[in-house]
């Protein structure tokens, strides 16, 4: 027997009262109001649920009643701040109480059920990971240059404090997002020498290029890395790691059996990384050159040449 034949069977059994209303509620207030009618099928003789329209109120409610958890993190006075609990709506219970109240069996309200939502990274495990430094890379820029400096704090803002759990893939496009005005990113006229731009100044490579040695200095698995045309006077030769939006990423994996964290800052014409993780980790570093303590030539770019490496 069919699930709709027995919804069918069990409303004749129980014939319906189309006046009544079903009431949502979310933190005492009134979200929404069924009405049997509006979420019949036009069938003669027989009621049902129409499944299409249910569904795009469930959907609306997922929306409205979503709370994204957040991570603990590390203040800048170097405390624990402490993690929040998300919530989505609990679709099996809201749904099973809908059709209760529909057959005429349940209740004509309801506070919206939720279910929570676990952080990924809590207050313990933020703890435990600082504990031991596994890598760590430095370099310099010209501070003067307002514009690219700025490109560069905002970029190691957004990977700084990041946790990757053990076996967890690190992609710098997406944890950094596009880069955008909107964002706070600035278009710059002078970048690096043989630097990428991606069309709203420079910074954003030497971000990934920090990173790329801190997290091959640990021993991570590099899973995806492309170097500038020409050497960046930043890093090393052959240490660079470039990025665009809409072209190369820096990839790499967790390897470990336990997390790890990225810090990441930028002051004084420094930019570091660091990469951190549990005292009883056992890891594999690598011998990384380092690189001088010096303020890299730095070019013009013109605007119609900002998309495309310099030459």
């Amino acid at each position: 027997m069919g699930f709709p034949l027995t919804l069918a069977l069990l409303l004749i059994a129980a014939p319906l009262d189309p006046t009544d209303l079903f009431e949502v509620e979310m933190e005492g207030k009134t979200v929404a109001v069924l009405d049997r009618g509006d979420f019949t099928l036009p069938f003669s003789g027989v009621s049902l649920v129409d499944v299409n329209r249910l569904e795009s109120l469930v959907e609306k409610l997922e929306k409205l009643c979503y709370r994204k958890p957040v991570n603990a993190t590390v203040s800048d006075s170097g405390g624990i701040v402490p993690e929040q609990k998300g919530r989505k709506l609990d679709r099996g219970a809201f749904l099973s109480q809908v059709y209760a109240y529909y057959y005429g069996a349940g209740a004509k309200g309801i506070n919206i059920p939720y279910q929570v939502i676990y952080p990924k990274v809590d207050r313990g495990l933020l703890k435990q990971v600082q504990k031991k430094m596994i890598g760590q890379y430095t370099t310099y820029f010209n501070s003067g240059n307002r514009n690219r400096s700025h490109n560069i704090m905002l970029a190691s803002k957004a990977i700084h404090n990041y946790v990757l759990l053990p076996g967890e893939i690190f992609s710098f496009n997406k944890v950094v997002g596009k880069r955008t005005r909107e964002k706070g990113y600035l278009q710059a006229p002078v970048i690096v020498r043989g630097e990428l731009s991606e069309g709203i100044g420079g910074g954003i490579c030497q971000v990934s290029s920090t990173l790329f040695n801190a997290v091959d200095k640990a021993g991570l698995h590099i899973l995806q890395r492309y170097a500038h045309s020409r050497h960046v006077a930043y890093v090393p030769p052959g240490r660079d790691a470039t990025v665009s939006w809409d072209g190369p990423d820096f990839v790499f994996q967790n390897k470990y059996a336990y997390p790890i964290l990225i810090k990441a800052g930028s002051f004084h014409g420094q930019m570091y990384v660091s990469i951190h993780s549990f005292q009883e980790l056992e890891y594999d570093p690598r011998e990384v050159p380092s690189v001088q303590e010096q303020v890299p030539e730095e070019e013009l770019v013109y605007p119609l040449l900002t998309e495309q490496a310099a030459p």
